[in-house]
């Protein structure tokens, strides 16, 4: 059974291989693509999250997940197949979802 995971839900993924600076290995991710989207097609696009804190970035909001602190990488949106997406474990608070989505617009326009 394909999973079809909802938006704002987190999963570990695979992000390996990567190239250059992207964010690599098995981390969180949050899911951002919309929820038909996530039904019908075979990727998702997400923003992973890192336990590497940087206060001063704005391309970053600090959550958390599964108890502990994040931030979430706007700045590393990237669409991945949902092959990648292994175990979920946390979800965003509505109020975390709306500073994501005022961030992503923020950052790439509405």
């Amino acid at each position: 059974m394909t999973v079809i995971p909802k938006r704002y839900e987190i999963y570990y993924a695979d992000l390996d291989p990567t190239i250059g600076r992207e964010i690599k290995k098995i981390r969180p991710v949050v899911i951002i693509s919309q929820n038909e989207m996530n039904k019908y097609l075979e990727t998702v696009v997400v923003c992973p999250l890192t336990s590497t804190l940087h206060p001063m970035w704005r391309c970053r909001l600090r959550v958390s997940c599964a108890g502990k602190q994040s931030e979430i990488a706007v700045d590393q949106i990237r669409t991945i197949s949902k092959k990648r997406l292994k175990k979920k474990i946390d979800y965003l608070p509505a109020i975390d979802a709306d500073l994501l989505r005022q961030l992503i617009i923020e950052m790439y326009g509405e």
